[in-house]
């Protein structure tokens, strides 16, 4: 009995030991799981937070509606998923206007939208809009200086067959296309049974590149300088725009749908046309293809170059809206946006990008006609004058 109480202590010892032991290991373990847990719930709100942060929630993306020219509806596209990817909280959306259209639709508030970016043809047209803002309403319009996108300058563009004839020497020439729209038809003018000559502009209402046409057609009859006093009071300048007027039938709102109707035409309805290098490049292939011919670009001497050119408008636009916007005007100057345009004939306004070096560029395939250097590049005539050339337009008869 004493043996067995003094083994008592021990036994009883050893048992709370025992269940000290596994006390203290069931308290290890649910401390392990209970670090474990928090670790998971760390990293589940560190993994919100990401969502929130990179991730467009909706209600918090900022939609950026760009209104450019029509000559960027086939480029500006293209580049649209590369910036949303790279900016998921901002939502882009294009509309493409005929670039007079682009000013006057946002002047006389004629969209059924509300545009926060315009990148009208020429930055001539920015110039224009943001002084007649300024005249109807006494403050700016744009909320930065105007930054510009790309360029281009004025060509012409003739069937292969059409262009041999008319320009022989293969130099364009203001003289002999007027000629050619005086006779009216291709057996007088060189015995061909082609039909009527056809002459395919834009209406110098609502597209930028048929003002620059009509200007530079008036100043090869002056000779000199335009001014509206020169424009207004010269006969033989009212007769052209009249003649060019009686000559172009139902004429395009806009210089690329110009060109997909003349290509859709084709020779017999179509003989020359006035458009912009960009797309007279982008769009070769496809008179090809749909014609079996390719058309031929012409240098007109002297051109013009024009900068498409954009701006963030104040109006309906917060500031957010207006960062946001920001950052798609840095993205499009960007070297590799550069590129882009390249590929869709535009000359680049960042001058580290080679025409004949980007991968898919225009200038390395051959078209026919096509330059690295115009002939020779006069300035763009100033609003006064190119308003003018409007009003002799809607005048002419």
């Amino acid at each position: 009995m004493k043996q067995n109480q003094k083994q008592r202590p021990f036994l009883t010892s050893l048992f709370s030991g025992g269940q000290l032991a596994r006390s203290s290991g069931q308290s290890s373990l649910m401390q392990r799981r209970m670090k474990r847990r928090s670790l998971l719930i760390s990293l589940g709100i560190i993994a919100l937070a990401s969502a929130i942060t990179f991730a467009p929630v909706p209600g918090l993306q900022r939609k950026v509606i760009v209104v450019g020219g029509t000559e960027l509806q086939e480029v500006l596209p293209t580049l649209e998923a590369k910036f949303e990817q790279q900016n998921p909280s901002i939502d882009l959306e294009f509309r493409f206007q005929g670039s007079q259209d682009v000013v006057n639709n946002y002047i006389d508030d004629k969209n059924d939208f509300t545009p926060t970016v315009l990148i009208p043809a020429s930055g001539d047209l920015i110039t224009e809009l943001s002084d007649r803002w300024r005249a109807q309403n006494g403050d700016e319009a744009f909320y930065d200086a105007p930054r510009p996108i790309a360029k281009t300058v004025l060509v012409a563009i003739a069937w292969e067959e059409r262009g041999q004839f008319l320009f022989a020497d293969g130099q364009f020439q203001w003289r002999k296309l007027e000629r050619a729209l005086e006779i009216g038809n291709w057996r007088d003018i060189n015995g061909f049974d082609f039909g009527s000559f056809d002459l395919v502009m834009t209406d110098p209402t609502r597209s930028n590149s048929s003002q620059l046409a009509l200007s530079l057609w008036a100043q090869s009859k002056t000779g000199g300088t335009l001014s509206p006093g020169n424009l207004n009071n010269d006969p033989a300048i009212a007769s052209l725009f009249g003649l060019v007027k009686r000559s172009v039938y139902q004429p395009p709102r806009s210089t690329d749908v110009l060109l997909q109707e003349f290509i859709t035409r084709g020779p017999n309805d179509a003989d020359v046309a006035i458009v912009y290098e960009s797309i007279a490049l982008h769009r070769w292939q496809q008179s090809s293809t749909t014609q079996s011919q390719p058309y031929q670009i012409y240098y007109i001497d002297p051109t013009v170059e024009t900068v498409s050119t954009g701006a963030i408008v104040r109006r309906n636009v917060d500031s957010g809206t207006a960062d946001a916007a920001r950052r798609f005007l840095d993205f499009l100057a960007q070297p590799e946006q550069q590129a882009v345009f390249v590929q869709y004939g535009f000359r680049p306004v960042d001058g580290s990008t080679s025409l004949r070096s980007v991968p898919g560029s225009p200038w390395s395939q051959n078209i026919p006609g096509a330059r690295i250097d115009p002939p020779g590049v006069t300035p763009i005539p100033d609003r006064d004058t190119l308003t003018e050339v409007i009003r002799l337009w809607q005048r002419a008869s």
